[in-house]
C-alpha cells in the first residue's frame, strides 16, 4: 500500500477526532445540577475519543503498522478493548446514572490489563505459525463477545427506560433519545468492523480509519442535539422510575391481588375514564399518568393495570390512540382546518410527530386519509 494514502485518510481523522475529544471534555453545559449525569457521560466520551485519537497519532507521527505489524495489532486491540468499556459506559451513564460504580470500573480495568497482557504474549512472544493464529482469533472473538456483552446491557437499559416513558407518559418522550439505539447498532458494525480490520493486509487499514469519520460526526451531533432536550428526559425518566419503585411497592402490598378486589377497582375505574374520555380529557399535552390518576381521584398504580389489563396496551400507546381518533374527527367535520391546527388541537407535540403516528395507526397521512375517509367516518364516527 501507498504509505500517502494511509496519511491522507490519517489527517482527516485525526483533527476531527481531537476536536471532537476535547470539546466533549472541556465544552461547559448549564449551571443546574440535573446536568452533571450529562456532563459525566460526554466527559467519558471524551476521554474514549481522545485515546483513539491517540492511537491513530502513533500510526501517523512513527509509523508503526510499517515498522512492527504485530505491535501495531496489539496496540489496537488494547485500545479497542478499553474503548468498547469507555462508549458503553457514556451511553449507559445516560439511562442510568447509578451505572458506573467502583466494583464495576475495577472488573473491566482488570479484565482489560488481562486482556492487553495475552494479546502481547501471543503477538509478540510465541513463535509464527498455527498455535499463534489460533490464538489471535480467539483473541478476536473475546473482543467482538465482549463488546456484544457490553452492547446487550445497554440496549437492556434502553428498553427499560422506553417501557418507563412508554407506561408513564403520553407523549413520546422516547423520540428524543432514539438516537441512542441508531448509534448502538452503528457501534457494533463499526467497533467489530474495527476489530476484525486491524488483522487485515495493510492495503485496506485506510477503509477503518476513513469509516470512523462519519460515525465520529453523527455522535458529536447527537450529543449537541441532546442538550436541547436532556432536562425533559431526565425529569421524565426520574418520575417514570420513582413511579416505577411505587408500583413494586404497592404490588406487595397486601390486598392487591385479584382476588383481593380489582374486579371492584376496575369497574370504578371504568366509570370514571369513561367520563373523562367523553369530556376528551386526553387532549391535554404533556399528560402524564399521574395527572390522569389525580384527576380521577385513584390510585396510579391501580389505574395502570387498568389500562393494561382492559386495552392490553401501555398508557402512551392508549392516549394515543384516542388522539388519533379524535384526530379523525376533526378532518371529518372541519375540512378547513390545517393539519398543524388538528396536531395542536388534538395534543400532539408537532404537525410531524402528528402525521408519523397517524401514518402508523391509520396506513396512511391524515391529508390521504381526509380525501378517501373522512366523508364515511363523519357520518357514523363524530358521536363516539
Amino acid at each position: 500500500m501507498e504509505p500517502s494514502i494511509y496519511s491522507y485518510s490519517l489527517c482527516i481523522a485525526l483533527p476531527l477526532m481531537s476536536f471532537f475529544g476535547f470539546y466533549f471534555l472541556l465544552a461547559s453545559t448549564p449551571g443546574k445540577a440535573i446536568f452533571n449525569n450529562y456532563l459525566r457521560s460526554r466527559r467519558i466520551m471524551g476521554v474514549a475519543i481522545l485515546l483513539l485519537a491517540a492511537n491513530y497519532s502513533v500510526h501517523f507521527f512513527f509509523g508503526i503498522r510499517f515498522k512492527n505489524t504485530d505491535a501495531a495489532i496489539l496496540m489496537n486491540l488494547s485500545t479497542y478493548f478499553l474503548c468498547y468499556w469507555l462508549f458503553s459506559s457514556a451511553l449507559t451513564t445516560l439511562l442510568d446514572r447509578f451505572y458506573i460504580t467502583k466494583r464495576r470500573l475495577r472488573t473491566h480495568i482488570c479484565l482489560w490489563i488481562l486482556f492487553s497482557i495475552l494479546s502481547g504474549i501471543v503477538l509478540l512472544l510465541l513463535p509464527k505459525g498455527g498455535l499463534q493464529t489460533t490464538a489471535m482469533f480467539a483473541l478476536a472473538a473475546w473482543l467482538v463477545i465482549y463488546g456484544l456483552f457490553l452492547t446487550r446491557r445497554l440496549l437492556r437499559a434502553y428498553h427499560r427506560v422506553i417501557r418507563i416513558f412508554d407506561d408513564t407518559r403520553a407523549d413520546d418522550i422516547g423520540a428524543y433519545i432514539k438516537w441512542l439505539s441508531i448509534f448502538t447498532y452503528w457501534a457494533i458494525i463499526f467497533g467489530v468492523g474495527c476489530g476484525l480490520l486491524t488483522f487485515l493486509p495493510d492495503e485496506y487499514i485506510y477503509i477503518w480509519i476513513l469509516s470512523s469519520v462519519p460515525f465520529y460526526i453523527y455522535l458529536f451531533l447527537c450529543y449537541l442535539n441532546y442538550l436541547l432536550f436532556y432536562e425533559q428526559v431526565e425529569n421524565a425518566m426520574e418520575d417514570g422510575m420513582t413511579s416505577e419503585e411505587e408500583d413494586l411497592c404497592d404490588t406487595h402490598k397486601p390486598g392487591t391481588g385479584t382476588e383481593a378486589g380489582y374486579p371492584f377497582f376496575h369497574a370504578e375505574i371504568a366509570k370514571k375514564i369513561k367520563g373523562w374520555i367523553d369530556a376528551d380529557g386526553y387532549i391535554r399535552p404533556g399528560l402524564t399518568i399521574k395527572e390522569l390518576s389525580d384527576v380521577l381521584h385513584t390510585n396510579r398504580t391501580y389505574l395502570s393495570g387498568y389500562i393494561k389489563t382492559t386495552y392490553d396496551m401501555s398508557f402512551r400507546d392508549w392516549i394515543t390512540g384516542l388522539r388519533i381518533e379524535y384526530a379523525k374527527r376533526l378532518l371529518a367535520r372541519y375540512p378547513r382546518l390545517t393539519i398543524a391546527d388538528i396536531s395542536e388541537k388534538s395534543g400532539f407535540l408537532s404537525p410531524s410527530h402528528f402525521i408519523r403516528l397517524f401514518k402508523e395507526n391509520a396506513g396512511c397521512t391524515p391529508v390521504k386519509w381526509r380525501k378517501t375517509e373522512a366523508e364515511q367516518y363523519g357520518v357514523c364516527g363524530w358521536g363516539k
